[in-house]
């Protein structure tokens, strides 16, 4: 999630899940369903890997797909999966998509679309994706727990968005960004890394961390 791997990320599409849910019961889902799911997988993983033309049309696609259906919940969804991969690259650009969408949009989607703005009500969490809501309410300590990479890197981003993410749970973006081979949120969170390094007065990893970005580059 070069070409543009389909996603190994089952758990980390949560709005996805609950949006296009149903894919392998019986009778078969509807075509939109189908169509909306793979396109959001594509868009997710082009645009970790840094593919944004890629990750453009693929959005607009589950966008259009769903927006078959007229029903909000259901779009809202989409533009939340896209905000979430955003954010887990850092780019913590308002949720334009969604926002459009808030007034007429269930309130776990409201709370979800908080949450990654680093603004989320203690009075909320229940209603965010089960694997959120410890790093809602308790922070740095809860990321480690997650298990999938994708959701891992959310909510790292959600933290950072708060100005609450350690440099441990930089170091796990990083570490989580570098195995998938995720281009775009490496390079993002390396950039954090190493301006971390430099506040800390270590020279010697601030430059350690400015000789794998030129790496990632192919500086």
């Amino acid at each position: 999630m070069t070409g543009v791997r389909t996603f190994a990320l089952p758990a980390a599409m949560f709005f996805l899940v609950l949006a296009l849910g149903g894919c392998s019961s019986s009778p078969p889902a509807p075509e939109w369903q189908m169509n909306a799911k793979s396109a959001l997988e594509r868009a997710t993983g082009a645009w970790l890997e840094g593919n944004s033309r890629v990750a453009d049309a693929e959005f607009a696609r589950a966008r259009a797909e769903t927006a078959r259906t007229g029903r909000v919940e259901v779009v809202a969804r989409v533009e939340l999966t896209r905000c979430a991969a955003h954010v887990a690259a850092l780019d913590l650009t308002p949720c334009a998509g969604f926002e459009a969408l808030r007034a007429d949009a269930p309130a776990a989607e409201q709370a979800y679309a908080d949450y990654l703005a680093g603004r989320i009500d203690s009075t909320r969490i229940a209603l965010l994706p089960e694997q959120h809501r410890a790093v809602a309410a308790g922070g740095n300590t809860a990321v480690a727990a997650i298990q999938d990479p994708l959701a891992r890197l959310v909510a790292a981003g959600a933290l950072f968005a708060r100005g609450e993410a350690s440099p441990r749970t930089v170091e796990l973006a990083v570490e989580t960004a570098s195995a998938q081979g995720w281009r775009r949120a490496l390079l993002a969170w390396l950039g954090v890394q190493s301006r971390l390094a430099d506040q800390a007065g270590d020279a010697q990893a601030a430059e350690r961390v400015r000789r794998r970005i030129a790496l990632v580059e192919g500086r």
